[in-house]
This record gives structure tokens, C-alpha cells and sequence, in this order.
């Protein structure tokens, strides 16, 4: 724990009174707020989540080597290298803070362009260079506009696009009216039932699904909410952001419960999906069983709407 709130406080977040070592109310307060920060979910608790963003978030561009790695790097610096290249023009993929091949194709484009060597790593010459291109990641990125003219390149409609549907548990039958209504409109849909948001990433981007919508039920008053993908850099995907919109716009209605809103998170399953992805949490589990069949329709619909042109979306 003494790590955990020395992590938090050089991240600007103080324990209050809390002795060094205590989980007391003062730690809970500041891992809530790191959570919220950071685009997880609130719970008070430094779960792998939790601590995984704490060290990712220490990391600072030019603490260390950045390259192709087997597990992938990640971290804040991963993730400030793949806005600067974005502000230039290289396309890094989403700006996720995860080192993987786009990060690696566009940091060998951007080597080759400026005359280094192109040894796809990120170290004191390269750094240099975009410092010199006066690279700050402040500008808008081409990965925003690659993501949507990959949107719009695709059909028009739901034949011939393909949903990964996923549901991390109590909500197969559910998932599988929701299947049935976007096979029935023309979709080819996965259905992914795995309890593991990363699992069901990497079974989505292993196929190359064009969307994502996760399931999950919510305990409380909390209402409806959907959540699209959102980095603590302020990144956030175009396509994500607009299909999380056109869900809750038509979920809302359906499910006669209070809206809780659309909101950008950086939970595992979203940032780790390469297409555009949204997380539907849906309400209790009886009103969501009891109008499953409202629910299919009200997300095909929005699904609809989504894939449409802009002029008749």
C-alpha cells in the first residue's frame, strides 16, 4: 500500500491522513479519483486495472527505450509517442499507449522521413527529431480521420458489416436475441461470451470485426450508461463516441430507466479493441430480461444508424 499512495502522490493525488501503509478512507478517496482520471471504473479499489494504469501513468517520453516488444509496452509515454507521430501525419493507430505494430510501422515511416536510421526504436535521435518538427501532439492527430474514413469506406448498411457482440455474463440470451435481429438486418455477428474484457479484444480484433458492443448489467440506482473509448490524454475515438450516442439515444427510452449518460472510459475491452467500441451497461437484470426482445430492436436500430451516410443517419 506504501507504493500504491507514493505512485498516487507523485501523480498529484495525497492520501490526506491516512498513516503511510493505511488503507483508510483518505487512500480510497484518492484512488477514486485516479480512477475517474484515468477512465476506469470507480470503485476505491487498486485492482489489476487500477495498478496497472498507476505504473503506466509514471512513465514519461525518454524514461526509456520505446520499441516492438513481446508483451507490448505500454504506458503514458507510449501514448504521448503515438500523439506526437498522429500530429505529424504518421499513423500510429489509436492513441491507446500500447506499442504495438501500427505504433511500430508509423515510427519506422516517421525514421525513414527525417533521414534516421530506421531501427523502429524510440530513443534520444528520434526524440530529438520531433522535437525539431516542432511535434507536441497538441495538433490533431491523422488517426482521428483515417478512423472515419475507414467508417465510411465500409457499406452503407448493416449487409456486409460485422458486430462483435459481447457479454461478460448473465446476459447470453440477450446477446443472442440482440445476434438473431442484427443477422436477420444483414450483419454478420461474433458473439463473444468470455468474462475477461481483454479476451474479448483480442477475439474481436483477431477477426476484424467493425464494431464492438459490450453488455453488462448495472447494480443500483445507477441507470443507463454507455461508454466509449476515452485515454487520460484526452484522445478519444470519433466513431466510438458517436455509436455510444445513437445507443443510449435509443436504450434509454426502452429501458423507462434514469440516464445515466455516455461517458469516455479506458477500460481494458475499449481500449484494447481496434475498431470503434462501445460498452452498453444496461440496468438490472430483470427489467433487461423482461424487455430483451425492445432492447434487440433499439440497438439494431441504432446500429442502423450508425452505419447510414451521414445525411440519412
Amino acid at each position: 500500500m506504501r507504493d500504491v499512495q507514493h505512485r498516487l502522490l507523485a501523480l498529484g493525488f495525497a492520501a490526506g491522513d491516512d498513516e503511510a501503509g493505511e488503507y483508510g478512507p483518505g487512500t480510497v478517496a484518492a484512488i477514486r479519483a485516479f480512477q475517474d482520471r484515468r477512465g476506469l471504473r470507480i470503485d476505491g479499489v487498486c485492482g489489476d486495472d487500477t495498478w496497472s494504469a498507476l505504473v503506466e501513468a509514471g512513465y514519461r517520453l525518454g524514461d526509456r527505450h520505446l520499441s516492438l516488444t513481446a508483451p507490448f509496452l505500454r504506458g503514458d509515454d507510449v501514448a504521448e509517442l503515438q500523439r506526437r507521430l498522429g500530429s505529424l501525419g504518421f499513423d500510429p493507430g489509436r492513441v491507446d499507449g500500447i506499442f504495438g505494430k501500427s505504433t511500430d510501422r508509423a515510427l519506422v515511416d516517421f525514421q525513414r522521413n527525417v533521414g534516421l536510421v530506421t531501427d523502429a526504436i524510440c530513443g534520444p535521435s528520434t526524440l530529438a527529431a520531433l522535437g525539431r518538427l516542432g511535434a507536441s501532439g497538441s495538433t490533431p492527430s491523422v488517426t482521428t480521420v483515417r478512423e472515419r474514413e475507414r467508417h465510411f469506406r465500409r457499406p452503407h448498411s448493416l449487409a456486409g458489416r460485422s458486430i462483435a457482440i459481447g457479454d461478460t455474463g448473465g446476459l447470453d440470451a440477450v446477446a443472442s436475441l440482440i445476434a438473431a435481429a442484427l443477422t436477420e438486418a444483414g450483419g454478420k455477428v461474433l458473439l463473444l461470451q468470455h468474462p475477461d474484457g481483454s479476451e474479448q479484444a483480442a477475439q474481436a480484433n483477431a477477426v476484424e470485426v467493425d464494431a464492438y458492443l459490450g453488455l453488462s448489467l448495472a447494480d443500483g440506482p445507477n441507470g443507463c450508461s454507455t461508454a466509449y473509448y476515452r485515454a487520460a490524454s484526452g484522445w478519444e475515438s470519433p466513431e466510438g463516441r458517436r455509436l455510444a450516442e445513437l445507443v443510449q439515444t435509443g436504450l434509454v427510452p426502452v429501458l423507462h430507466g434514469r440516464d445515466a449518460g455516455v461517458r469516455g472510459m479506458a477500460v481494458p475491452v475499449l481500449r484494447e479493441t481496434r475498431m470503434p467500441a462501445v460498452v452498453a451497461e444496461l440496468g438490472a437484470a430483470g427489467v433487461v430480461v423482461e424487455r430483451a426482445a425492445d432492447v434487440a430492436t433499439a440497438l439494431t436500430a441504432a446500429l442502423r444508424r450508425w452505419v447510414a451516410p451521414a445525411a440519412d443517419a
